[in-house]
């Protein structure tokens, strides 16, 4: 069974832990603009939702890619970016359609969540629990939807 990152932003204070995490752990520094998640803040900081690469089980990112730099980990289920590989083009960010493809121009590669090998960082640093690592039958798109219907409701 894979895991997935579950997000809940009601939790979330945008105190940063989870983008300075994550910035260490694959860039080696701690800044927020390296990180593979990031915090969106809304109403002028009254509500903050964290949000990264979902892991879709569709994947454009993956199909778009024209060298095939992006991979499915067996172990963890996660689309990895194989930086030997990517040329850089920036399609998957395209294809993307969350946003969560993004370029790093230091290397000149793409960048995206790739769960830290199966050991998110993110969720390791949330002092609040709004980023949790668990089984995949409990996140996605169906339970997506049917939060956003309940909230309407």
């Amino acid at each position: 069974m894979h895991k997935s990152l579950l997000i809940d932003p009601a939790k979330c204070t945008s105190c940063l832990q989870c983008e300075l995490a994550c910035s260490f752990e694959n860039e080696g520094v701690f800044n927020p603009a390296k990180s593979r998640i990031k915090i969106f803040e809304f109403e002028h900081g009254r509500k903050a939702i964290p949000y990264t690469c979902t892991q879709c089980e569709e994947a454009w990112c993956l199909h778009a890619c024209p060298v095939e730099a992006i991979t499915i980990n067996e172990e963890t289920g996660a689309k990895e970016v194989n930086e030997s590989i990517c040329v850089g083009c920036k399609v998957c960010t395209i294809a993307c359609p969350f946003g969560t493809v993004n370029y790093n121009s230091d290397s000149g590669k793409v960048i995206k969540c790739d769960l830290c090998g199966g050991e998110p960082q993110c969720a390791e640093a949330c002092p609040t629990g709004a980023i949790v690592y668990v089984d995949s039958d409990w996140t996605g798109y169906l339970r997506m939807r049917d939060s956003a219907v309940e909230q309407h409701s």
